[in-house]
């Protein structure tokens, strides 16, 4: 539980209820603080205990262009083909519709001290991690 953070309330309570779409082989979505069946075969199948639902776009929550965030978005990607780290593309989008989607990537095998600082490296506000009780959790990062 945070007790202080930079985040505005409303701003926590936007991620907390955005869907979290996974484009694997069976396409899920995933939502805080529920279980998710789906979650546990894609870690069973790939052998994993844990991952992390992770954005580039929009550091820190402030609005970037779409040019920009398509660029922070490669980079991350770029990053994750040249790693070991199995992945899966992805979007947050919140089901208002009042905030556009943003491009994503669904990492497997991350613990929750990696899957912070890939995070904080691409200046997140937050990250969606799970392990193995595969109920994703908003881990806020400022």
């Amino acid at each position: 539980m945070v007790l202080e953070s930079a985040i505005q309330p409303e701003t926590l309570r936007t991620y907390a209820e955005t869907d979290y779409r996974v484009d694997a082989d069976q396409s899920f979505v995933l939502r805080i603080a529920e279980y998710n069946a789906s979650l546990g075969d894609l870690f069973k199948a790939n052998r994993v205990e844990s991952c992390v639902f992770i954005t580039a776009f929009n550091p820190y929550g402030q609005l970037l262009s779409d040019s920009a965030n398509a660029q922070r978005h490669a980079e991350l990607a770029n990053e994750l083909k040249y790693s070991t780290l199995k992945h899966f593309p992805a979007e947050g989008k919140h089901p208002t519709g009042h905030w556009s989607a943003e491009l994503s990537y669904l990492v497997l095998g991350l613990s929750l001290e990696e899957a912070s600082q890939l995070g904080k490296k691409y200046e997140q506000n937050a990250i969606v991690w799970c392990g193995v009780d595969l109920v994703p959790r908003l881990v806020v990062l400022r």
